[in-house]
């Protein structure tokens, strides 16, 4: 036997690891885990893969990569999703409301999906409340009745939004609205831009195109400084300067990896102003107290990243739509400051 005895996939522990034998050189890497892990199904496996959470000798590997035997497997797991959601009365900014889909104005501080630490009060809560959802049928609008159709996977959430990033947020209605969406998503024709304060003076326009995945060390951050790993591609175009305090860019994603944005400017030297795990903060610690940036980083009071904009075709009619979120009010206090100290007030 290869594996050890399957276990409930409730008593895994956050993470695995093996030294592949070698009676399974030559194998595929997810046929190998499914030997070595019999407890996670193959479709399981297939998504820690693919979510970049599955390392062999230290780096990223593809479902695909053949083992030679004695490599170290790492295996990530995430926290299961909670079961037995509650929906909540929480406050939601509706950017777009119809029949197939929405688009929300997520704020800042809400998680999108119930987990560990953050078990309730997230925009799944929310939807819950807002969306009629009734066993074995899809949330709908209770303003808009529709027949019963197959339950909608996390809701119909198409993509997520760190806790700490405010801004457009997609969810559909419909599973053929879910479906269009996400293969747009998938095919990189969705328009995702961002506005992004961040320290320094960046420079006029720029784009990073690097492999991504989690950082060697701290595997709770994420890194563009792999050997091999997802493609992570991010461009900018400067909207407004503080001098050489900070820098307010607005940033289009060309693909969604987790954090990357604020790894992406952050290991070009330009973190985030409050982003308390990509260098921000330690940045602002080290300024004088009345420095600008300091300042407005103290005013925001979490990383300073606002999703702007989405452009998309609508799954029904094709058409071409637009919709952008206001700049929140937190964002708004941190460059008002830096504009006041701009013209000396």
């Amino acid at each position: 036997m290869v594996a050890a005895s399957p276990r409930p996939e409730a008593a895994l522990p956050d993470r695995l690891a093996f030294v592949a034998p070698v009676e399974l050189a030559g194998c595929r890497l997810d046929v190998a885990l499914a030997r070595l892990a019999p407890e996670l199904s193959r479709a399981r496996v297939r998504r820690l893969v693919d979510d970049g959470r599955v390392t062999v000798a230290g780096h990223a590997a593809k479902a695909s990569a053949r083992l030679h035997g004695g490599e170290e497997i790492e295996v990530e797991l995430p926290p299961p999703e909670p079961s037995g959601l509650v929906p909540q009365a929480l406050p939601l900014s509706v950017l777009l409301d119809d029949p197939e889909l929405l688009v929300l104005d997520k704020a800042a501080g809400m998680a999108v999906h119930p987990a560990r630490g953050t078990p309730h009060s997230t925009v799944v809560n929310a939807l819950l409340h807002r969306l009629t959802v009734e066993p074995g049928s899809a949330p709908r609008s209770r303003r808009a009745p529709a027949p019963p159709v197959p339950a909608l996977p996390r809701i119909g959430l198409v993509h997520r939004l760190d806790k700490d990033t405010s801004g457009c947020l997609v969810v559909a209605k419909t599973e053929a609205a879910l479906a269009s969406l996400q293969a747009q998503w998938k095919g990189r024709t969705v328009e995702k831009v961002y506005l992004a304060l961040c320290h320094g003076a960046l420079p006029d326009e720029g784009r990073l195109d690097t492999p991504y995945g989690r950082h060697p060390r701290d595997r709770t951050r994420f890194t563009g400084r792999v050997r091999a790993g997802r493609r992570a591609i991010t461009e900018w175009r400067v909207v407004e300067r503080f001098g050489t305090s900070a820098t307010l860019a607005e940033v289009t994603l060309h693909t969604g990896r987790t954090h990357q944005i604020r790894v992406h400017l952050a290991e070009a030297g330009h973190p985030l102003l409050g982003d308390a795990v990509y260098g921000g903060t330690r940045r602002e610690a080290r300024l004088p107290a009345d420095d600008p940036a300091r300042r407005a980083g103290a005013a925001v009071g979490r990383q300073a990243l606002h999703a702007v904009r989405l452009a998309f075709d609508h799954p029904r009619t094709g058409r071409r739509i637009t919709v952008e979120a206001p700049i929140p009010e937190d964002l708004g206090r941190a460059l008002a400051v830096l504009r006041a100290a701009r013209s000396g007030r």
